[in-house]
């Protein structure tokens, strides 16, 4: 697999785990990193993936945990 960076701004960390919104459901899911890049989706690195908040009245749902 190639290196993808984080889809955050100014970060070039490599990315692990790939954020989706379900938005017909409030959520966010958070998963392991996808296979190829989704242009409606954001991959994150560590640092953002343990980071990450949803929007006030959202659900997380992870299917992956970083711990540093």
């Amino acid at each position: 697999m190639n290196h993808r960076p984080c889809s955050r701004v100014a970060c070039s960390d490599e990315a692990v785990a790939t954020l989706t919104y379900v938005y017909a459901d409030s959520l966010a899911v958070l998963g392991p990193l996808s296979l190829r890049h989704e242009p409606h989706s954001y991959d994150l690195c560590v640092r953002h993936s343990d980071r990450l908040k949803a929007p006030q009245g959202w659900q997380v749902m992870r299917h992956v945990q970083f711990t540093r």
